[in-house]
């Protein structure tokens, strides 16, 4: 199946867009390795902690760099999304550019009512621009699409980080 914007696609990107397709889900050779960073996350979330949130968030996407062998990415985390007219702005991921390495930003308050974003959503986030990253650092793809697939992928990386855990859903902590 492939979405609507797919014919849209030049016939490059949609050879692109196949490629990344098949490829449905991300083995970690040890998400037990994940466990702590995970856990922390939802206390930093809790605690509205920025820089522990950032941590956290560092050590998750370099854990799993490392297991895949895939390069590194620095990580910020932002207090507040920015927004506009089109709405809220949830993660960004920047590409490596020379010597620079790839940047993942995310935020963890919402832009108006200025809430910390609640631990699934933080996380998902998070994972779904480190997706962007895997896409062009370890399966070489030339673009970053949302495929179904890319979908599959951020999903099977959010389970393999959260299975085995005994953690209510978090609601958004209004400070």
């Amino acid at each position: 199946m492939v979405f609507d914007y797919y014919f849209r696609l030049s016939r490059r990107q949609q050879q692109i867009y196949r490629q990344s397709d098949r490829v449905e889900s991300i083995h970690l050779p040890r998400p037990e390795l994940l466990r702590s960073p995970t856990n922390g996350l939802t206390t930093s979330l809790r605690q509205a902690n920025r820089r522990t949130t950032q941590d956290h968030c560092d050590r998750i996407v370099n854990h799993i760099n490392r297991q895949l062998s895939a390069p590194s990415a620095r990580v910020t985390v932002l207090a507040r999304r920015p927004s506009h007219h089109w709405g809220e702005l949830h993660g960004l991921y920047e590409p490596a550019q020379q010597s620079q390495r790839a940047h993942i930003t995310v935020w963890m308050r919402t832009a108006k009512r200025r809430q910390v974003v609640a631990f699934r959503t933080f996380l998902r986030t998070l994972l779904h621009e480190l997706c962007h990253h895997l896409d062009y650092e370890y399966y070489k793809f030339h673009d970053s699409l949302h495929t179904e697939g890319f979908y599959r992928r951020e999903s099977s990386l959010f389970v393999a980080l959260t299975e085995d855990r005994s953690h209510p859903e978090q609601q958004s902590l209004q400070l």
